[in-house]
């Protein structure tokens, strides 16, 4: 489960957890995997990295399901069990986090670079797809605070409809819907998973007034901030 939604995994499944996201593994214990788990400093930012030697990494370029093929899904197997081994090598701290860090570069760049094949040549350089890309991040960044489809468009340089068409091109939903499907997680996170009052909740996702708060969530989910909170803690 990612973020109240199930994903089905099979053999070959990998997922990208992003900071922040809920996640949970289920009941069954019939699976085995890998994890590997980092902060997002140990990428390097994308001032340090150029074009050729080493492209921008960030998480938010990669889908968060991949199904891998054999082949792909061993190779990657592999860098991950070399990975662990090289942490435990007698060699100095300094050298050993140069190592990984590499290590974890070229992994993503792996994952990058089979993502690319499995959408299809071209499909990660489109123009409109690398202005969802930036809209998203700059949703993450500002959904608390920024709710209208405009703000972003300014951010951006661009008309709200061709970002409409970029998002829409890109996930399937308009620009206004990745606005409130974003605002509409967090505050399920913090429903679930917190005790905070659902007037604090509502002002610091930018709401002036708990009942506009409630308003959005019940026509986003279909069920009041309350009951949602009772039903996942039940």
């Amino acid at each position: 489960w990612v973020d109240f939604r199930p994903v089905p995994c099979a053999l070959g499944s990998l997922l990208v957890l992003r900071p922040g996201q809920v996640h949970g593994l289920g009941n069954s214990q019939d699976w085995e995997g890998w994890m590997v788990l980092f902060r997002s400093e140990f990428l390097p930012p994308d001032a340090q990295t150029t074009a050729d030697l080493l492209p921008a990494l960030g998480l938010d370029r990669l889908a968060e399901h991949m199904a891998l093929a054999p082949p792909d899904f061993d190779a990657t197997v592999e860098a991950i069990a070399r990975m662990r081994q090289d942490a435990t090598r007698a060699a100095p701290p300094k050298r050993t986090h140069a190592l990984l860090r590499y290590q974890l570069c070229a992994l993503i760049l792996r994952l990058g670079i089979l993502q690319d094949q499995q959408a299809g040549a071209g499909a990660t350089t489109s123009q409109g797809l690398q202005r969802f890309v930036r809209f998203r991040r700059l949703v993450e960044e500002n959904y608390a605070s920024w709710h209208q489809v405009a703000s972003y468009a300014d951010a951006l340089g661009c008309t709200e409809k061709s970002l409409t068409r970029a998002a829409k091109i890109a996930s399937g939903q308009n620009a206004k819907a990745v606005i409130a499907a974003r605002i509409t997680l967090e505050a399920k996170r913090l429903l679930a998973h917190s005790d905070r009052p659902v007037y604090l909740i509502a002002e610091g996702l930018g709401f002036a007034e708990a009942t506009n708060f409630a308003k959005f969530f019940k026509r986003e989910t279909g069920a009041t901030p309350v009951g949602f909170r009772a039903e996942y803690k039940s």
